[in-house]
Order: C-alpha cells, then structure tokens, then sequence
C-alpha cells in the first residue's frame, strides 16, 4: 500500500445548529468560508449558543478517515500551545495518525460551522496559529516515507508555503493532491492556481460542483473534462448526487448513497478519505469513488466531522467487499 502524508490547518470545529435569517444576518456566501480575524470571531461567537467543540480540519479530517479505514497517515500542522492545541494533538494520535505538529504563542484556530435546517454548513474560520506553519518548519518532515502529499486547498493564502509543499513533494517523487477546499479559495487565490496549473503541479485535484465551476466556468461533466487538463485525475463530487471523476479522457459517474443529511461539515473530507484509501491500493477509480460516496454518507449523518465507531465498522465491511471483488 502506497502511503500518504497531509498538510494543513489546525482548526477546531465549533459547530451550531442556526436559521437561514442568522446566516443572512451574517453578510457572508453561504455554503462557503469567510476568514475572520480573532474580534470577528468572538463577535459571531457571541451570537450562538449550544456549540459542539470538535477538532477537525480539512485535512486533519482527510488524514483520520484514511487512517481509520486502514491506510498509514500522517500529518503535518501548527496549532497554539494551549488546551485546544494539546485536545488537537492527541485526537490526531487517538485516530491513528501520526503527527508532526509545531507549537506558537497564538491561539489555536477555530472554524465556526454554522449548520442551517437544509444540512448546509456555512464556515467562519480564524486561522490562529494554523496560519504561521512556515516553509522551513516542514523541510525536515519524512516526505520520502510517503508516496502522496495530500494539500487542502486554504492552504493556497499562504503562498510561499503552498509552493514550498509541493516544491518538496516533487523534490522527493511525490504525487501531488490538491483539494480546492472552498469556491471562495478558488476566486481570492485564482493568480496562484493558475500558476499551480501552468507548471503542472497537480497530480489529482478534487473539487465540489461550486468548486468546479468557479474554476473552469462550466458546469459538471463538462467541468471534470476541463479539470483533467489541469491534473491526471480530476473530481467533482456533487453532494447526493453522487461525483464525477475524469481520467485521460473517460469521465467516470458514481452514484452516493440515499442517506438523510443532518450535517454536510466534513463530507468533502471524508469523502476524500475513502477516496484516497482506494488510490493507495491501486483499486479502479469507480471502486475509489464508490468507498468515497460511502464514507461521505456515514458523515452526514452525525454533526460535525467525526464518524462514530459503528460508521467505521460498516464502512471496514464495504472496504472489504470491494477488495475481495477485486481479486
């Protein structure tokens, strides 16, 4: 099996139930992530109550679903030396991930994952310490234990260390994974990602149908085949309508599960997750996809971004079935 390494922000998730009014209140797009700075954080913070406080993380989330479904992780991050840095380091090693965490005077960043009625999560995010992750901090990381560095697309505010990661990626034989993250990523850093496209950088680039479409202007099918210029693998996962994932030409449909949603909070990640685990073992990318929808449903299910134990049994059992199909 082919080993994966991930970077990205250390955030926890703070998620709450809200109404549609509250999340026009808020003046943001929904469905999609607004940087706060730490007033305007406390500010919206001030509005809500009944928090769920659970560790999470684009990648992170990607890095504890790949490892819980089997797959060797690890983690690259930085996070506040403080007790939600200290919950966020041992949620990482509980989960079977290993992880190279840095420490700063800042406080850990937080993600306010404002739920409305629909299952729709609409994301307010302080960056705190997450953001000040340098490029000399991971020159010393392990990328030659790995085979696939796995990048979230945020990362992309931070120029120079998203380049220094894919910079040493390629240096050490590395397939690149780039998750676009947010249409909002896609339209504030479109100068960097078209640089990332120009040089080729990009091995499998996976983003939602906003994603998709911010990026290349037209909508789904048409969006994977553009897509597939970009990378060698490109995907557009289409919420309950399953994903679309395009190779060399052959544009590949997977059906998701009817499952009903209660919070989509780290279905893109989770879905990743299953995705990736599949790619590591060399599986057709219909049986990727097809654990990928899977993993993606057991999250929605549940609030936040963590699948219960019982999720992963289920989920251990359809990743068994496709392997012995394979055979």
């Amino acid at each position: 099996m082919k080993r994966a390494i991930g970077i990205g922000a250390a955030l926890v998730d703070l998620v709450v139930s809200v109404s549609e009014d509250w999340i026009i209140r808020q003046k943001k797009p929904k469905g999609g992530m607004s940087l706060m700075n730490w007033g305007e954080m406390g500010r919206i913070l001030g509005n809500v109550e009944d928090i769920a406080t659970i560790p999470g993380g684009s990648a992170s989330n990607t890095m504890i679903g790949l490892s819980r479904l089997g797959a060797p992780a690890r983690f690259i991050c930085k996070v506040g030396n403080d007790d939600l840095g200290d919950v966020y380091s041992q949620n990482l090693c509980n989960n079977g991930v290993k992880s190279y965490v840095r420490k700063s005077s800042t406080p850990t960043g937080t993600v306010l994952s404002a739920v409305t009625p629909d299952a729709q999560r609409t994301m307010y995010t302080y960056t705190g310490a997450s953001a000040e992750l340098l490029p000399t901090e991971i020159s010393d990381m392990p990328f030659h234990e790995a085979d696939v560095v796995y990048l979230e697309g945020y990362l992309a505010y931070n120029p120079s260390m998203l380049l220094h990661c894919i910079h040493v990626a390629k240096s050490n034989g590395l397939e690149v994974v780039l998750d676009c993250g947010s249409f909002g990523v896609v339209k504030d850093c479109r100068f960097l990602i078209d640089k990332l496209i120009e040089d080729q950088s990009i091995d499998i680039i996976i983003a939602n149908e906003d994603e998709a479409r911010t990026l290349t202007n037209v909508e789904e099918d048409l969006a994977c085949t553009e897509m597939t210029r970009i990378a060698k693998i490109a995907v557009v996962k289409l919420g309950k309508r399953g994903s679309i994932i395009g190779e060399k030409g052959n544009i590949i449909k997977v059906s998701a599960p009817n499952t009903q949603a209660i919070d989509t909070t780290g279905a893109g990640d989770l879905w990743a997750a299953g995705f990736l685990y599949g790619y590591l073992n060399s599986w057709p990318l219909e049986k990727c996809g097809e654990l990928a929808s899977a993993t993606a449903a057991e999250v929605i299910q549940v609030m936040g971004s963590i699948i219960p134990d019982a999720g992963y049994e289920r989920l251990i059992k359809i990743r068994d079935k496709i392997s012995a199909s394979l055979k």
